[in-house]
Formats: structure tokens, sequence, C-alpha cells
């Protein structure tokens, strides 16, 4: 329970980040179109950094056994929520937007900083399972699923910055190599900027909405349900059930962190393909938002369900 109160009053921290942002625009101190260089500076530098920070740790055959350990859960949740989007298909006809909308998560740029806030920065290595297993499908699976036909660009994952950090950070860590103090000190205070940029880029980019018309649609509520309660309780069930988190001592821990990686908001990058391929990107920027908004609730009552059980 104290670590659901926990995770409420960050995820309520980094809801004042939000509007910040969406005041600042407002207030005319900066354009929405100032969010793009931001957003750049989150995917080009803070979130690399952060990955490589995670991984300044002193190696263990603990650490790296979690690390398969995150890896296998991230792989068994995701391939779950891909079949359960399929079976959902047969009862409710869904567009293919909406599918990926509901299968796919927001599991860096918001679940480090959280991860870091509410377990602890040395915890934080071991959300890099659930975002190399999601980048690999959110440019295979997930593409092809919004274009709705094939496409796999491996050169996008082999050429992804935080693919590319998470490998530099384990070759790291097997080596047992650490960076000098001072860049190591450098690499991590970018890191830590992650979290609020971008929960500020998040409240820029509601700022140019019409608010009006992301509450008023009723569909949308819907796939948010699936997006934060159906899938994520699918998953503790799914995670209880197969005890995989259960065969180490820090199980309980990489449980947690898969699980909020699980329940977080819609991943961004479903909102780029829907705008790159014209997908209807006005709505799937508007499942975003309200998935944003309502995982102030949603993610701390996940937890706390998993802690009664």
């Amino acid at each position: 329970m104290e670590l659901s109160f926990l995770l409420m009053q960050q995820i309520l921290k980094l809801f004042i980040m939000v509007v910040v942002g969406y005041v600042i625009v407002k207030a005319k101190l900066f354009k929405v179109e100032d969010s793009k260089i931001m957003s750049k500076f989150v995917l080009y530098v803070a979130s690399p950094c952060a990955i490589l920070s995670s991984y300044q740790v002193s190696f263990s055959n603990e650490k790296l056994h979690g690390l398969f350990i995150a890896l296998i859960g991230a792989l068994v949740v995701q391939i779950a929520f891909i079949i359960g989007a399929r079976l959902l298909n047969n009862f409710r006809e869904f567009q293919s937007i909406e599918k990926a909308a509901m299968i796919y998560a927001n599991s860096g740029n918001l679940i480090i900083p959280l991860v870091g806030s509410v377990l602890g920065t040395q915890w934080v290595i071991y959300s890099s399972g659930y975002m190399l297993i999601q980048t690999i499908l959110l440019w295979t699976h997930a593409k092809s699923l919004v274009m709705e036909s094939p496409s796999y660009e491996f050169k996008k994952i082999v050429l992804n910055i935080n693919v590319i950090a998470i490998v530099i950070g384990f070759a790291m860590f097997m080596s047992k190599i650490t960076l000098p103090s001072i860049l190591g000190e450098t690499v991590s205070s970018f890191g830590s900027m992650i979290g609020p940029l971008s929960m500020i880029i998040v409240g820029m980019l509601i700022a140019n909405m019409n608010l009006s018309e992301v509450f008023a649609n009723k569909r949308a509520y819907v796939i948010c349900f699936y997006r934060l309660i159906v899938f994520p309780l699918f998953a503790v069930a799914l995670l209880k059930v197969t005890d995989i988190f259960f065969l180490g001592s820090n199980g309980n821990e990489i449980f947690i962190i898969t699980l909020l990686a699980a329940s977080a908001p819609t991943a961004s990058t479903i909102t780029n393909f829907a705008q790159i391929f014209d997908k209807d990107p006005a709505y799937s920027s508007i499942i975003n938002v309200l998935s944003v908004i309502f995982c102030l609730i949603t993610m701390p009552l996940i937890i706390m369900f998993y802690q009664i059980i």
C-alpha cells in the first residue's frame, strides 16, 4: 500500500509538470512548435543518458539474472497483449490505430523517472528489458498494424538511440567498465531531465488541443479503459500464474517495474505513426492525452491491486 501511495505522489508531481507545460504555452511564453526541439533533446540526449546511467552499477550475477527475467517478462506481456487485442476484435471491431494504442505503452519517458523515484535509481536498469522488447515490436508489429500492411524497419531498430544506449550500457556492465566520475555525473544529470521535460512537452501539446473535443470522444474512453485497466490486470494475472519473476531474489521489484510499463499511457510513437501514415492522427492524439490524464488514478490502483492479492 505504501508503494502505491508513493507512486501516486510521484505521478502527481509529473502531472504538475504537465500543467506547467500547458501554462507556458497559454501564457505565450513558449510556442507549441518549441516542443519539437525539446522532444529531440529528450529523444537524443536525456533518454539515452538515463539508460546509460542505469547501467553504471557494479556487476553481479544477481543483476544479470534480473535483466534476463525482465526481458522474458516483457516479451511474455507484449505477446499476450497482441493476442488479447486480436481476441477482443472478435467481439468488437477496433480500428488499427485503436488496437495499437491498447497494446503499446509509454515504457520509457514516463517509467524511467517513476522507477527511479519510487524504487530507487539502482532499479532503473531493469526497465531496459521492456524498452528493448517494445522498441523491436514498435518498428515491426505496431508499424504494420497502423499501416494495415506488413512493414519491418530493422534499420530503425538497430539505429534507435535507446537500443544503442542499452547495448553500450549492457556491454559496459558486463565488462565492468564505469565512466569517469565527472562524465558519469554529467550523464546522470542529463538523464534526470527525462521526466520533467517529457511531461512539460505533453502539457505544451495539450495546450494546442480543444479540450472539449478531447473529453467528448466517448470511444476514446473505451480504448483507455482497455489500455489502463483491462490489459494491466491481464498482465498481473498472467505474470502471477507463470511465476516468471519469482525465480530470483529481486523478482518482486522487477515485477513492479514490468507492471508499471504495462500500465503506462499509450505510447507516443503510435501517435507519430498515425501522423506519418495519415491514420486519424487527431483521434490518436485524443487517446494519448486521455490516457496520460487517467493514468494518474489507474497506475497507483493497479499497483495497489497487485500488492493486495
